[in-house]
């Protein structure tokens, strides 16, 4: 009779886990092993593929590739069970050794020899992004930008807000559990959204004077863009590199009544010719021009802002030796993304020539976002699938689970930095 494969498994991820497996581990052959399942979360292989993944590619990268493609299950709420494990392996500290996982690397490799699985790389997922080029070159960066924000529109109107800010809220209900919570009937992502543009607006001063010339560079869907010129009357050149994009706030603008207040230019933010804006922002889109080109992009918010005027810049940041986010972010969702601590991008921002005039951190505000948006995704479920499919539906499940933990463990952050050019 076979040696039953959950067993072996679970005795080969021993020294990397730290001791006994926080999850309750089930094989395709039906056998299972490690903690209670009335007390830890279910993890089914479904797959012998799954561990050819794992030895192709160890950790994060093959384990999400076998997520994706559904040869592992995950019972339950997802959030849930990616919380609860990292949390148990984090108290479980010091992380294993190099050793430690060289040895479970082989033992994996024993276990698949044994069974019959050895063989090519599994053709990774269809989901998963392709970029050529030289890195952040024009045609890299399009490219890297369109697998995740040309998706399509209507996906992205199924998960954010009505205002389509893909970019973290500011909550301003009373009391609202940020680190746990996420929107209600009382106070909704929407609210949360609002609450975050006039917090940008108020602090680039676009109610000081009518007709204010505003650059939003990185506009993604718009709300920005907008807000700025539907609330407070400014005249928005709004910048973009994804079709997708450009169409739907072309679209949203005529909607709005707003046209003549907003161009939308598909267009790389190193391409703007115009300068002396009376105010510049940019929200989370440092985090895709790349260490070597940071100092372009400061320079060119510099460039941009007239003497005196104000440059938000809306940016995460995350210390460590993954400054992209880790194999599965950057190899499913942000290719070639790259973040640093605040402090290293303050400095960025200041020898560009801007003085810095406040730091506002909103990690925890990240983390209700998130939880929202993953929330609007469980909830309307079937209709992300006849989208965009299972694959892509499971992606994003893995995506917004583990940012929302991300987020609220304190591993990566986001704050608003408010800058002025001197003058």
């Amino acid at each position: 009779m076979p040696t039953p494969v959950a067993p072996r498994l679970h005795d080969l991820l021993l020294p990397l886990a730290g001791g006994p497996l926080p999850v309750h581990l089930v094989a395709w052959d039906g056998s299972s092993a490690g903690a209670d399942p009335a007390t830890a979360p279910t993890v089914r292989l479904t797959s012998p593929q799954a561990l050819r993944r794992l030895l192709w590619s160890p950790g994060e990268l093959g384990a999400a590739q076998a997520f994706v493609t559904g040869e592992i299950e995950v019972e339950g709420d997802l959030g849930d069970a990616l919380g609860q494990v990292r949390d148990e392996l984090v108290r479980r500290s010091p992380s294993p050794s190099a050793a430690d996982r060289a040895k479970a690397v082989a033992g994996l490799g024993l276990l698949a020899k044994d069974l019959d699985l050895l063989g090519a790389r599994p053709a990774p997922p269809t989901s998963q992004a392709v970029v050529k080029g030289r890195l952040h070159s024009l045609g890299r960066d399009r490219a890297a930008i369109s697998h995740h924000y040309d998706l399509s529109n209507a996906f992205y109107e199924l998960i954010l807000d009505e205002q389509m800010a893909y970019s973290c809220a500011y909550v301003t209900e009373p009391g609202a559990d940020l680190t746990t919570g996420r929107e209600s009937a009382a106070y909704t992502l929407e609210q949360a959204q609002f609450d975050k543009l006039e917090l940008v607006c108020t602090k680039l001063g676009l109610d000081a004077r009518p007709d204010q010339r505003f650059v939003d560079v990185g506009c993604g869907w718009g709300s920005l863009t907008l807000h700025a010129a539907r609330e407070h009357g400014a005249r928005v050149v709004a910048v973009t590199i994804s079709q997708e994009q450009q169409a739907f706030v072309q679209q949203r603008a005529q909607e709005q009544g707003v046209a003549d207040r907003v161009d939308v230019r598909l267009q790389d933010y190193r391409e703007v010719p115009e300068t002396g804006f009376d105010a510049v922002a940019s929200i989370e889109m440092g985090e895709h021009v790349g260490d070597k080109n940071y100092r372009a992009y400061a320079a060119t918010l510099h460039r941009l802002a007239a003497p005196g005027a104000h440059v938000l810049v809306q940016q995460m940041s995350r210390p460590g030796k993954n400054p992209g986010g880790g194999p599965f972010i950057e190899s499913f969702i942000a290719p070639d993304m790259s973040m640093r601590p605040v402090g290293a991008t303050i400095a960025l921002l200041e020898r560009a020539g801007l003085e810095l005039r406040g730091v506002q951190a909103l990690r925890e505000h990240y983390a209700w976002t998130v939880r929202s948006w993953e929330e609007r995704l469980r909830q309307r479920r079937a209709e992300v699938v006849d989208l965009v499919g299972e694959e892509v539906t499971r992606v994003w499940e893995l995506y917004l689970a583990g940012g929302a933990w991300t987020f609220a463990a304190g591993r990566m952050g986001v704050d608003q930095l408010l800058l002025r050019r001197p003058g």
